[in-house]
């Protein structure tokens, strides 16, 4: 189960994740935050903090969204990573496309 959360809308659109996002829910989560983008333009923070599992469908979707805000103008950036999950993110090279704190 995954959770979605606008915590801020300005000056960066800040996201709040938090539980499991794979396969099952990818979707689910790439379409609420586009819609919270649409009506918000403006760079991305995803807080992950209390995100606990993601796989490569998750990651796969972080870059999908990365190109959305990067075709606007807009960066995206993690924060909070746990190191396991930062650690996919490195094995798989993301971490030279996008900004990982």
């Amino acid at each position: 189960m995954q959770e979605v959360t606008i915590l801020k809308t300005a000056p960066a659109l800040t996201v709040g994740l938090s539980g499991e996002i794979d396969s099952k829910n990818a979707e689910e989560f790439y379409t609420v935050v586009l819609s919270a983008y649409e009506s918000a333009k403006a760079d991305l923070v995803f807080d992950c903090e209390a995100l606990t599992f993601i796989d490569s469908t998750t990651l796969g979707t972080f870059v999908k969204i990365l190109k959305h805000a990067r075709a606007d103008g807009h960066g995206m950036k993690l924060v909070k990573l746990q190191p396991r999950l930062k650690k996919l993110f490195v094995i798989c090279a993301l971490d030279t496309i996008m900004e990982i704190e």
